[in-house]
């Protein structure tokens, strides 16, 4: 079982990245990160180079502030609008068509309904969206019963599949370094926290063609289950 301190320390990592992608940030929020020094306090530590590359990258751009309005343009065009074609939701990126509320949204209310969550709204927010599977991973953290192989599963078969597409899409397009550096530092610390798993509950990272190649089977059953009778 993964410590409850360690668990916790998890969780308020997971606090403080849901918020950022939940909503606009304002003027308050902009204050308090720069007053903590964020990212500094996050529990999963720069330790490598990858994570000391998205924690610089983090901290200039919250030294270069851009202005609010900036801000929110950027959030508008990655989790509103879908301006840069980076879209917050899985089903995007998995289906071949690019949709929305494809199957992995369906897969992932089951996956949320056996854990005993469910979304508060998912009129406004499907229940493939990045915010949402993040916070499931808050949900799951902060049970004392977690299953660690059903964690890492998740993460495997669902966010930390499409995320790094998403990360590289949403940096090489936004407008604004803050944006870049939130989407880069999200991905590296949910790799890192992967690889935690993995070291603690021998839990080895499957590759990323491993995984591909699992995810496309399970797409060409569901099409053959629902191929029209000739």
């Amino acid at each position: 079982m993964m410590e409850a301190e360690l668990r916790n320390a998890l969780v308020e990592d997971l606090d403080q990245l849901i918020r950022l992608h939940d909503r606009e940030l304002d003027a308050e929020i902009l204050a308090a990160l720069k007053v903590a020094a964020f990212p500094n306090g996050l529990a999963l530590s720069a330790a490598d180079e990858a994570g000391r590359t998205a924690h610089s990258n983090m901290a200039a751009a919250l030294h270069d502030m851009p202005t609010l309005d900036e801000l929110a343009a950027d959030y508008a065009a990655i989790y509103l609008n879908n301006r840069f074609g980076a879209s917050p939701y899985e089903s995007v990126w998995l289906s071949d068509e690019h949709l929305a509320c494809d199957r992995s949204m369906f897969e992932l209310r089951e996956i949320y309904a056996a854990a005993g969550w469910q979304v508060s709204d998912w009129r406004s927010r499907f229940d493939d969206h990045l915010v949402l599977q993040l916070q499931y991973l808050r949900q799951v953290l902060a049970s004392a019963t977690v299953d660690p192989e059903k964690l890492a599963v998740f993460i495997d078969q669902h966010l930390g599949y499409w995320l790094p597409d998403w990360a590289q899409r949403v940096s090489a397009h936004c407008n604004t370094a803050f944006y870049a550096a939130l989407a880069e530092l999200t991905y590296v610390w949910l790799l890192h926290f992967r690889e935690l798993l993995g070291e603690i509950h021998d839990l080895p990272l499957p590759s990323r063609e491993e995984m591909g190649a699992l995810i496309n089977r399970k797409l060409a059953l569901d099409k053959a289950e629902i191929a029209p009778i000739r």
